[in-house]
């Protein structure tokens, strides 16, 4: 190490046994750690060693002791080759019991794999240039991006190479392997914040500045955001930063995260705790002291936040060439369905398909010639381009289907949910539905309209069940606002009935052409809590 652990003498640490063992040994080396347990199966693994496997992307499944894991590939900026597709098609076909989710922050999710398979998937993934590495743990996570980034009429400049140079930089760079948390980062130059700037740790997003008499195109930055049970907005700093300096920069916010982030309580050492405490002035002024002088911020190039959702088929900025934005119902795709997209976008692209953070994809690259034998292939009857105003707009975790930290079932629910909700109502706007299965937020329920939020409850039998809270009013518009709770928890089995009422109440009471959001913001949150205790009367009165 290059590096002084200037906090591996703190007292504080002797009671947190994570940091303890990051001390003893970097995590990353669990990579060589592997083969041996494959060959020795999964009871050779010792149960301490069970939460080290986050740096090579695996968690156990529930329940742990059955010793199934979960896999994530990072995939930076979201961006797939076709043979890499197939590649991870045929993982989850071998080995993960044909299940293949999106994530939202566009990787790619396995389950159902066992130890003595890994070493395989792993050889698979590097020979297409595909990794694991920092896909969980306390480390550098995917960095998400602009899913059109190099094809986006709407973005400031091609970011790729950027991203693609931060991602190598802390790629398997054990300077920074052992961070106080995860550490999220995400670079986009779309003016719609199509990468949820305000959500990360760091976000690098769009911004110009006179210097020396020329506008210079580069990034404004933002720190100390996170959801989670503490959801907290990211703050600005006073900086511009050229391209050719990202990186730089993105060490030095790391290196102040590593060597100043909290590491006594787990559930507080975040980067956005450290950055509430300094202050975004302070904050600037040490990333100063490991860069050197920085422009003052320029002018920001955002504008109305997309949410990450690109249906349809539109122009690039390249001269006959489209892109189709693509529904994937709450992300989730059989290896058969990944396959015969990768053979579309073969077939009438360049084979490149792009991972958005909203749990959707984008086949790139249609020429105009080929957009009208592209549009009767049948897999867009199943997965459509112009999607619903509910399924088209949901988003889901993963749900104690296979996470320990769920409370309830979250993805079929979602989809099923939503499927009738399009079949029953119609509605001239899209609703943007959330639902996460515990109080870390990966599903994103904070930004939603509407967000919900799985709990448990003693029902009137005095029961425990699954039941959900309601969240209403979420966005990243304008530095962003998280949702609000409304008062009052909803049997899982009664969730469908109470949401189409609030809708079916949206519906009646919207102006014409009023997004949910404006809706929520002019009528206050009174007016949906009072309707929704009602529903909930009417229901115990039944």
């Amino acid at each position: 190490m290059v590096y002084e652990k200037i906090w591996a003498d703190n007292p504080a640490l002797a009671k947190n046994k994570m940091e303890i063992r990051k001390l003893e040994k970097d995590a990353l080396k669990i990579f060589d750690d592997i083969p041996h347990y494959a060959a020795n199966g999964f009871d050779s693994i010792p149960k301490e060693e069970w939460d080290v496997f986050k740096w090579a992307g695996l968690y156990l499944q529930r329940p742990k002791e059955a010793g199934y894991w979960m896999m994530r590939v990072v995939i930076p900026g979201g961006i797939l080759t076709y043979d890499q597709q197939i590649t991870l098609a045929n993982i989850a076909k071998d080995y993960g019991r044909d299940v293949y989710d999106i994530t939202t922050r566009q990787a790619i999710q396995f389950h159902w794999l066992t130890i003595e398979q890994v070493p395989d998937i792993l050889n698979r993934l590097d020979q297409v240039g595909l990794t694991t590495a920092g896909a969980c743990g306390d480390i550098t996570r995917n960095i998400i991006g602009n899913a059109l980034a190099g094809i986006d009429p709407d973005e400031l400049f091609d970011t790729r190479e950027v991203l693609k140079d931060v991602f190598e930089y802390f790629r398997m760079n054990e300077d920074f392997s052992n961070l106080p948390r995860k550490y999220k980062m995400s670079v986009s130059a779309n003016i719609h914040n199509a990468s949820n700037a305000e959500i990360n740790c760091v976000s690098f997003n769009p911004a110009t500045k006179v210097i020396d008499g020329k506008e210079e195109v580069g990034f404004h930055v933002k720190v100390g955001g996170g959801l989670s049970s503490v959801p907290m907005l990211a703050q600005e700093l006073e900086l511009f930063v050229l391209p050719e300096k990202t990186v730089e920069v993105a060490a030095a916010i790391t290196t102040i995260f590593r060597d100043f982030g909290y590491r006594e309580k787990r559930h507080r050492s975040r980067l956005k705790f450290l950055v509430a405490d300094w202050g975004p002035e302070q904050f600037t002024e040490k990333v100063l002291e490991y860069t050197g002088p920085l422009p003052d911020k320029g002018e920001s190039a955002l504008k109305e936040w997309n949410a990450g959702y690109f249906y349809g088929i539109h122009k690039q900025k390249q001269e006959g060439l489209n892109y189709v934005g693509v529904n994937i119902p709450v992300g989730r795709l059989t290896p058969e369905e990944v396959i015969e997209f990768a053979e579309i976008a073969k077939r009438y692209g360049n084979g490149e398909i792009r991972n958005c953070n909203s749990q959707n994809l984008i086949i790139p690259n249609v020429s105009d010639g080929n957009l009208e034998a592209l549009k009767q292939e049948t897999i867009f009857e199943r997965f459509p381009y112009e999607p619903k105003k509910f399924l088209g707009y949901s988003v889901s975790c993963t749900g104690i289907e296979y996470c320990n930290l769920a409370l309830v079932e979250t993805k079929n629910r979602m989809k099923t949910i939503a499927e009738t909700l399009d079949k029953e109502i119609d509605l001239d706007v899209p609703v943007r539905l959330h639902m996460v299965g515990c109080p870390n937020n990966c599903g994103q329920r904070a930004i939603a309209d509407i967000g919900l939020q799985g709990i448990k409850m003693k029902n009137q039998d005095k029961k425990m069940v699954e039941a959900f809270e309601i969240y209403v009013g979420g966005t990243l518009n304008a530095g962003g606002k998280f949702n609000e709770k409304l008062k009052g928890k909803v049997e899982a089995g009664q969730l469908y009935h109470v949401l189409k009422e609030l809708i079916l109440y949206f519906k009646d009471k919207k102006l014409p052409s009023e997004s949910f959001l404006e809706f929520v913001e002019r009528v206050g949150t009174s007016e949906l809590q009072n309707k929704l205790d009602n529903v909930l009367a009417s229901m115990i009165a039944v």
